[in-house]
């Protein structure tokens, strides 16, 4: 197994915080210190799923403590403005969409594309409404999601949604997206996903069964990883996945700061893409998808016509309970962190300690690019 990696701060087992778990400056452990970060606003970020958001409605999403609102426009174009009426403050999300303008609920300010105040109704002798805009935030679609990007608008388009070729132009593979909320901070997530030591909390399902770690590597702002595991040994999921054409017995994984994904044998894959929304609530975007399945108990591929349907039906009756499973565990693990976050850290999987060090320094690198710009951060 390959050693080469970033370390992160480390502590004597005996060191406790001085602050609340949610004290990044005060925390002494690598793990302290990794579930009081945030995630770098300098990338995209999936928000929502585009069947969430029609035509001509708003709602509201949050990125680390910031309530956006999420806007369609009757043509079907997203906007993403900073969810506040310059007028009162009341959220736009309360509000409506009207063609392709937003429009506060309370007193019918409507605000542009460009996040402009461009009308007001009642203007009590004045000429003209007054020349005030908010923030803006760069919006795009893609993979069924809607992606924001909330840090510098300057860098959105060097720094690129990852490319899923097998999900784009003519023969892409089915994939229906499939998105949960849950009540833990964003690294006990990313922890649970890449950490195979826990597969007895899906004997029910088998998704995987053993963990022969064979590779953890650091490199740069991604964790590599490499399991020996027996994938798709479900008595119900595993009908579905040819073993005799698919090397089943092997997974790759990896955490490429801030998203995550796996691959088996170039057959079966995922991302998850996070999506902090404050110090312990995170949404959690799964795309699963796949080259192909077989009909259970024959030797003969499912259609690629009807691998969608066969996916929507497999998010609610196998992933989607596979995954509740998960939340169960992080809200559980979180709840447990909050009352004993003073507690000597244990891990017996090196990987998570590599995934936490990675997210401690990329907070850190962000939150030094704050103070130089003499901006104060919500940490």
């Amino acid at each position: 197994m390959s050693t080469r990696t970033r370390r992160g701060p480390t502590a004597p087992a005996s060191a406790a915080a001085p602050g609340p778990p949610s004290d990044f400056e005060g925390a002494t452990t690598l793990r302290q210190r990794a579930r009081a970060a945030g995630l770098d606003p300098d990338y995209w970020y999936a928000v929502e799923e585009v069947r969430n958001v029609k035509p001509s409605s708003v709602v509201e999403v949050v990125f680390w403590n910031r309530s956006i609102a999420l806007y369609r426009t009757a043509a079907g174009e997203f906007r993403a403005v900073e969810n506040r009426c310059l007028h009162r403050q009341i959220k736009l999300s309360l509000g409506e969409v009207e063609d392709c303008r937003l429009v506060c609920g309370y007193h019918g300010w409507e605000y542009d594309e460009e996040g402009r105040v461009a009308h007001v109704p009642d203007l009590f002798g004045r000429s003209s409404a007054p020349k005030l805009s908010l923030e803006t935030y760069p919006v795009t679609v893609r993979y069924g999601l809607v992606w924001i990007f909330p840090g510098d608008p300057e860098l959105a388009e060097a720094r690129p949604i990852p490319h899923i070729p097998e999900l784009e132009g003519h023969g892409r593979w089915a994939c229906v997206p499939l998105s949960l909320t849950c009540t833990a901070h964003h690294s006990v997530i990313i922890d649970n996903v890449s950490d195979f030591s826990h597969a007895y909390l899906h004997r029910r399902y088998r998704p995987f069964t053993g963990a022969d770690l064979t590779r953890c590597e650091t490199v740069g702002d991604n964790v590599h990883l490499e399991y020996n595991t027996l994938v798709g040994r479900g008595r119900i999921s595993g009908l579905f996945v040819d073993h005799r054409r698919v090397n089943t017995n092997h997974m790759e994984l990896c955490y490429e700061y801030p998203y995550q994904w796996s691959n088996t044998d170039d057959d079966i894959k995922h991302w998850l893409f996070v999506l902090p929304i404050d110090e312990r609530t995170t949404r959690a975007f799964f795309l699963f998808y796949f080259r192909s399945l077989k009909i259970p108990l024959l030797p003969v591929r499912i259609p690629r016509t009807l691998m969608t349907l066969v996916l929507k039906i497999a998010n609610r009756t196998l992933i989607g309970p596979l995954l509740g499973q998960d939340r169960v565990a992080v809200e559980a693990e979180q709840e447990g962190y909050e009352k004993h976050w003073h507690a000597p850290p244990i891990e017996v999987n090196p990987v998570v300690r590599e995934f936490q060090a990675v997210t401690v320094r990329k907070w850190q690198e962000h939150l030094a690019r704050q103070a130089d710009q003499g901006v104060t951060a919500v940490v």
